[in-house]
């Protein structure tokens, strides 16, 4: 696929997109790009990875820049990572992608964007756009969930501690996912090659303070996932310690019980109660007023 960068991102021939009347925009297959990359002249000292794709990164050559892209789907952040790489010069931008990727964020593109002034800075600032455009959505989704969780803590209900593990997974994933972004934005700002006008770097200060808000945002979040964590471990805590308190009162109780059924229990001869009619008695009224007695002080030490 090859499109002008125009008032509009508009489709072209492979032939228009080289004629170099205007900066141009391709989306390759790896196959094709082996095939085709002479046609665009950019001088490629290093080739872009397309297999083994790990990161988002930007790495400047001597007559171009070239560069991976690897996104969380906001569908499945659990799935795999959207991967393709790129190659630009001062003439446009070359992605290469083996699914349908980038032809999703440039149809995007297509419908909502209109330029008066365009140029390549102001397509990458609105393609690197389309990967953030619904994130603060997502956040503040995350946020209600936390809440949700944190409130049933508060509550004494069964808190959902999977969901809470799976957020922080995918606000970490999130996290690496701006850092790489804002690292990405300051490269292409650095301009190091000239490719970009400097009056247009401003789109990337743009981006890159955007991306950065959201890293914030992230941050924020994962604080508050540890302040879950810890609000329900002290609940935990306390839960335990009443759990204690209990076993311990209910020890102390009976311990003087069990004393006293162990010396009856031992059933000797000139004990004087085994004599008596009122022995049976007096031994259960004993053991009734230690365990009145005993309860009416841990009540008053407010152990109970």
């Amino acid at each position: 696929m090859y499109y002008l960068i125009d008032t509009i991102l508009r489709k072209c021939t492979a032939k228009e997109c080289h004629s170099g009347e205007y900066q141009y925009v391709a989306v390759l297959t790896p196959e094709e790009w082996t095939k085709e990359s002479d046609a665009f002249e950019m001088g490629i000292d290093m080739e872009p990875d397309t297999i083994n794709i790990y990161t988002t990164k930007a790495e400047v050559n001597y007559d171009s820049v070239t560069g991976t892209f690897s996104i969380p789907d906001r569908n499945n952040m659990l799935g795999d990572y959207l991967e393709f790489a790129f190659a630009l010069d001062e003439k446009g931008i070359v992605f290469i992608d083996p699914g349908n990727i980038v032809v999703s964020l440039i149809e995007k593109i297509i419908e909502t964007k209109k330029w008066r002034m365009p140029s390549l800075e102001r397509f990458l600032y609105d393609f690197l756009e389309q990967i953030v455009h619904d994130d603060s959505r997502i956040l503040e989704n995350y946020e209600k969930k936390l809440d949700i969780i944190d409130s049933d803590i508060d509550s004494g209900k069964e808190a959902d501690l999977d969901g809470l593990n799976d957020i922080r997974s995918d606000l970490r994933d999130f996290r690496t996912h701006y850092s790489q972004l804002i690292e990405l934005a300051q490269e292409f700002e650095e301009n190091e090659n000239s490719f970009f006008k400097a009056d247009n770097l401003r789109f990337f200060r743009l981006f890159s303070n955007r991306v950065s808000r959201l890293h914030v945002m992230v941050n924020s979040l994962l604080d508050y996932t540890v302040q879950i964590r810890d609000t329900y471990q002290s609940k935990l805590d306390v839960k335990q310690n009443r759990i204690m308190t209990v076993l311990t009162i209910v020890t102390t109780v009976f311990m003087p019980l069990t004393l006293i059924v162990g010396w009856y229990g031992m059933n000797f001869k000139y004990m004087p109660e085994l004599d008596s009619k009122w022995g049976y008695p007096v031994v259960i009224a004993v053991c009734i007023a230690i365990v009145i007695s005993s309860l009416l002080f841990f009540k008053r030490k407010k152990w109970l």
